[in-house]
């Protein structure tokens, strides 16, 4: 079983929908419970997915937990999350149970995970229990936070997969009481769709411009000032085209269309969004973990603008990272304008050496054989006991 929940983007979403067809395909019965907005699109194969009354936020500071309608949710909702989540873990009787980013972020979950844990600890047949990562987490401000996460780690968890490499970015440098933690640490790779690993990164001629803030809740400043950077951009007479996530609201949506102008193209996100850089030769995002490997490994020239209001960290980390490998040019979010944001377009358009992308992307696959071998290894003394 394998449990997340999506509040702003929907990388996490799609982190942990990935892992569940590798598992899939190695042989296991998966039940995905997830938690946040659904979303539309082909459902994960193979895989049974539990939706729990969505949860998300309007912005990244978490302070208020909301309902679909954007309404702040009360005792009464949580409880039903809670009992939901409860009866899915019964019903599956996992042999494993894979928590997305707890107890090292959402924090604003531990309504519905702590008895989950709880729940776990009384099983007669204890499952395997793992916390699932993304590359680089969220520094913490207040170190009583990490030292909490370290309590709640060694007493509930078996292990921890870092879907990163360990070349890129290790587990320490964003989560400081590292070294005291009692559970093995493994880098699964990162986790890149299947079938993407046999496209080609290049697909003949890249004449777009693609700008994308992935699901878009806290991306419109991003989208917008790019429509007024491409009036200052050498790269104006290309197309440029403008994906909306599914959480631009209408209202901002409809604001872009009337600021687009001849040759820009303002659409909602498309499920061919990896097609679509094959085809770019720059690419503007954010810095979000699903979106700098999309565009990596297509080939587009990528201009990163981390997300970094409300305290984050993560995205500047890891754009930063990818500035000093050389694999992006950046813009910092606090200095985005349309003049700055046309300049880095330029920079990027213009420079002809670009580095590999070298790194482990066999994530998915990594992730599904090392949740194996842990159940195979819990079950070796039962059966020894048994015999």
């Amino acid at each position: 079983m394998i449990h997340v929940t999506h509040l702003v983007g929907i990388g996490h979403l799609m982190r942990a929908r990935l892992i569940a067809e590798a598992l899939a395909r190695a042989g296991f019965d998966v039940h995905l419970v997830s938690g946040g907005m659904p979303v539309g699109g082909r459902p994960p194969a193979g895989v049974r997915v539990v939706q729990l009354p969505p949860l998300r936020v309007v912005d990244a500071n978490f302070a208020t937990l909301r309902d679909a309608d954007g309404d702040p949710v009360d005792d009464a909702y949580r409880q039903r999350r809670r009992e939901m989540l409860l009866a899915a873990y019964d019903a599956a009787t996992p042999a494993a149970v894979i928590v997305e980013t707890f107890p090292f972020g959402r924090r604003a979950l531990r309504f519905e995970l702590v008895p989950l844990l709880e729940r776990i600890d009384t099983a007669h047949r204890r499952p395997v229990v793992v916390a699932s990562l993304r590359d680089i987490l969220q520094l913490r401000s207040k170190p009583e936070r990490e030292r909490e996460m370290l309590e709640s780690a060694g007493r509930w968890f078996d292990a921890v997969l870092v879907h990163g490499d360990r070349r890129f970015a290790r587990f320490e440098e964003t989560f400081t009481l590292a070294p005291e933690l009692r559970l093995p640490i493994h880098y699964t790779g990162f986790v890149v769709p299947h079938e993407d690993a046999r496209a080609s990164a290049d697909a003949g001629a890249r004449t777009e411009v693609v700008v994308s803030a992935g699901g878009g809740a806290v991306g419109i400043k991003l989208l917008a000032t790019a429509l007024a950077a491409r009036k200052l951009s050498q790269f104006g007479h290309l197309p440029w085209r403008i994906l909306a996530g599914p959480n631009v609201s209408t209202d901002d949506y409809q604001r872009l269309l009337r600021e687009a102008g001849p040759g820009a193209i303002v659409e909602r996100a498309r499920e061919d969004f990896a097609a679509l850089l094959r085809r770019a030769l720059i690419s503007v995002s954010q810095a979000g973990y699903n979106t700098v490997l999309d565009v990596v490994r297509s080939g587009a020239r990528p201009v990163l603008v981390p997300y970094a209001e409300h305290g984050e960290t993560e995205q500047r980390a890891r754009a930063n990272r990818m500035r000093e490998l050389g694999l992006a040019v950046v813009v910092d979010d606090t200095e985005v304008t349309p003049a700055a944001l046309a300049k880095a377009i330029d920079t990027a358009g213009s420079r002809e050496q670009w580095p590999l992308w070298d790194f482990d992307c066999d994530g998915a696959e990594h992730s599904a054989a090392l949740i194996a071998d842990m159940i195979q290894r819990a079950d070796a003394p039962r059966a020894g006991r048994a015999a």
